[in-house]
């Protein structure tokens, strides 16, 4: 997804609506400089931004030490905003934590337009600045003359914006991704219900889904409950974007898209999945593997394929089994060469090793081949004379699978020999009837 569009199409919005319940520089101050108290009677009288924004500047030069700095900083915060300049509102808001360090709303609004900033540019400096403000928000002690429940009304209203901004550095800046759930998932216990349905909270949603399938974090089950409860309250044209991921990692888990649209119908109810919410996992190969030999009434009947799946990718028990049947019997090697001596051919049998260019099957000739016999790589054997590879099961081996490769088995025959084409008989020859004389 293009980095999460919705965030900056209704980032102002969200900011005017969080700070309306916050509690502002205090105007009962006196002035006695009368040039002074008209300046900044010029300045709170303003109704256009513009002009407002500029006579709070100019009044900030001319009274560098004013006892109404604190208030001309307040309103700038708010002007900036309306404007909007959201780098100006930062400078408004960063002089005022100057002056004071725990003043909420100057630190509400810088995380949030660098958190913004964070995830405009992807610099790392500008997320810790975000997160480390965000974090001092969470510990601001509650001012001795603001009441226990206009400070939770802020703290409320504050504490999911924090958090939301530790997650976003925790993601973006540090790539700690099992940290970044936890910011996430305690953001949107934070946020009434209605407010996850919507930008921002819905955002993070999509997040902590995206986070969910990182490794370090990684839960597809619950990447695909965060996928799906941002998908029910996404706009339209956000669907399209969230659908295929739903889809892709659903298939990965659950093996097809049965009962994904109880999952969709279950996650528009409630934030987080319940305890009982479960999907099943899809069979594992050597569970498959297990039912096809369990389906298939004589395995001598397998495709050289499917026998090398077995003996790859089965139960230990299952490839043992098999390769009993199999061992010391005579079988063709239809595959393409990979490289190729007068006594081994080394071939790849199955797609997944033609993709590769990796030999599956060592071919042990039981005579050298002549020069002129040795097949070039690429060459590719065939199940008809002239360009058949015989040999004999002789030995197998499971390879794990490594950070790069997925497990596979090399298969080792041995006597192999290369089919001459059978060439027809030319028929015999007769020789031509004796003419007679005709009768006198």
């Amino acid at each position: 997804m293009k980095k999460l569009l919705l965030t900056s199409v209704l980032a102002l919005a969200s900011i005017t609506f969080v700070f309306a319940p916050m509690l502002r520089a205090q105007d009962s101050i006196t002035i006695k400089d009368p040039a002074e108290f008209n300046a900044y009677q010029l300045f709170t009288t303003q109704t256009d931004l513009v002009a407002k924004a500029a006579a709070g500047e100019t009044f900030l030069t001319t009274y560098p030490q004013s006892v109404v700095k604190k208030n001309v900083l307040d309103a700038l915060m708010d002007a900036y905003q309306g404007i909007p300049n959201l780098d100006k509102a930062l400078s408004a808001a960063s002089r005022m934590l100057q002056l004071d360090p725990n003043y909420m709303r100057a630190i509400v609004l810088s995380v949030y337009i660098k958190k913004g900033q964070c995830g405009k540019t992807q610099d790392a400096a500008t997320c810790d600045d975000a997160a480390a403000l965000a974090r001092k928000g969470l510990t601001v002690a509650k001012p001795a003359d603001v009441s226990d429940n206009d400070w939770k009304t802020q703290t409320d209203t504050t504490g999911p914006i924090f958090h939301s901004a530790i997650a976003f550095d925790d993601a973006v800046a540090k790539k700690d991704f099992k940290a970044a759930v936890e910011e996430y998932r305690t953001e949107l216990m934070l946020l009434p219900v209605e407010q996850t349905k919507v930008v921002p909270g819905l955002m993070d949603t999509l997040l902590l889904a995206e986070a969910y399938t990182k490794p370090d974090a990684k839960d597809v089950v619950q990447a695909i409950w965060f996928y799906c409860r941002a998908w029910n309250f996404a706009p339209a044209n956000f669907k399209g974007q969230i659908e295929p991921k739903i889809e892709y990692w659903y298939k990965r888990f659950h093996g097809n898209l049965d009962g994904l649209n109880d999952i969709k119908a279950q996650a528009a109810l409630t934030v987080f999945p319940p305890g009982t919410m479960a999907i099943k996992p899809a069979p594992t190969p050597a569970e498959r593997i297990h039912d096809l030999l369990a389906s298939t009434a004589d395995w001598n009947t397998l495709a050289l394929a499917d026998k090398e799946l077995v003996l790859a990718l089965g139960a230990k028990e299952d490839a043992d089994k098999l390769w009993a049947l199999l061992q010391g019997k005579q079988s063709p090697v239809p595959g393409i060469v990979i490289e190729a001596t007068a006594s081994v051919i080394k071939v790849a049998v199955t797609q997944d090793a033609k993709d590769a260019k990796m030999a599956d099957f060592i071919v042990n000739m039981k005579d050298p081949l002549a020069d002129k016999d040795i097949p070039a790589a690429g060459f590719e054997f065939k199940l008809q004379p002239g360009t058949e590879l015989d040999g004999t099961y002789d030995t197998y081996t499971q390879i794990p699978a490594t950070a790069t490769t997925t497990q596979s088995a090399q298969i080792v025959l041995k006597d192999a020999f290369i089919q001459a084409e059978k060439k027809k008989a030319a028929p015999a020859h007769k020789p031509a009837a004796a003419h007679k004389k005709p009768a006198a």
